[in-house]
């Protein structure tokens, strides 16, 4: 099912395979059209490289936090080809200070930048 011109649902499943539960979808379209426009802004496709949403079994079995965004598939863990994760965590702060991208948690890692809609700012 597509949530944006770019990103499906099938993205955002659960990497032990279990889909999003529709009573969150209302959270993964925010995040997907987030997302779309930080592909549109970097001009270059994001993969979901790590997590969409998580059961709380997976959320524990990969050292999730225990109230983590992921749980109500309000987060993305991202990627984008030949950019590092501290350039993309650049154009994402740039784009919520331009008021395009909402405001959410931010954590950059070595591979991956997490991104979530909580609507207050939080970065690690």
């Amino acid at each position: 099912m597509k949530l944006t011109k770019n990103f499906s649902l099938e993205e955002f499943n659960c990497k032990d395979g279990t889909t999003v539960p529709e009573k969150y979808y209302p959270n993964v379209l925010k995040v997907a059209e987030n997302l779309e426009v930080l592909r549109e802004y970097l001009q270059r496709p994001i993969i979901i490289s790590g997590s969409g949403y998580r059961t709380k079994k997976h959320n524990t079995e990969v050292g999730g936090a225990p109230k983590s965004q992921h749980l109500t598939a309000s987060a993305a863990d991202i990627s984008v080809h030949g950019l590092s994760p501290m350039l993309i965590a650049e154009a994402i702060e740039t784009l919520i200070e331009q008021g395009k991208m909402q405001q959410g948690g931010m954590g950059v890692y070595p591979t991956f930048v997490h991104y979530d809609i909580r609507g207050t700012k939080a970065r690690w």
